[in-house]
């Protein structure tokens, strides 16, 4: 897996995510998209990686969550989709866990809200969009929901994240973009 290959596969994951999306109902509440990210299954594969993206970027964070380095690299010029920029890209090493398929696997949209907790979050989507309630309660066939508050060693904001799965990939929605995430660090 390298930055070349990525960049030419990213048409097709930026079109299997914007019917995603439009699936899930969120098309027209022109969300930010703060970052995409990848899954690679290799140490080798994250420094490699991480070497070809600081070409076209700059590593604006390199923190530790859940045990493992994750970058986070603020492109000179953003990846685009379906009008949205996509200015930053997530690169976590890897884990124990071995992913299927390497390469691009979930946007994150920042839905604005004052939620602290899921259930917070969960009920501002469902203000807005109604129908995402029967998909986070397990209602539609083939979309996997999760819920989770991710948190860096040193990040001072709550964050609290919807993550829906489908065909290998992702969407996740939280009320804080990364950017002002990594700002709480400091």
């Amino acid at each position: 897996m390298h930055y070349d290959q990525l960049i030419e596969n990213w048409p097709d994951f930026s079109q299997r995510i914007t019917a995603f999306i439009q699936r899930l109902g969120l098309e027209n509440l022109q969300l930010e998209c703060d970052h995409c990210a990848l899954r690679v299954n290799s140490h080798e594969a994250a420094a490699q990686l991480s070497q070809e993206f600081e070409q076209h970027g700059q590593v604006i964070s390199n923190n530790m969550i859940n045990g493992r380095p994750i970058l986070i690299i603020k492109l000179n010029k953003p990846l685009s989709l379906e009008g949205l920029d996509v200015n930053c890209v997530e690169l976590p090493y890897p884990s124990d866990k071995v992913y299927p398929q390497e390469g691009w696997e979930h946007v994150e949209l920042v839905f604005p809200s004052p939620a602290l907790t899921c259930e917070q979050l969960i009920a501002d989507l469902v203000s807005v969009v109604p129908n995402i309630g029967n998909i986070i309660e397990g209602n539609v066939t083939g979309i996997k929901v999760k819920q989770s508050s991710p948190k860096g060693d040193n990040e001072r904001l709550a964050n609290p994240t919807i993550a829906f799965k489908s065909n290998g990939i992702c969407v996740k929605v939280h009320p804080q973009s990364i950017e002002a995430i990594i700002a709480s660090e400091s």
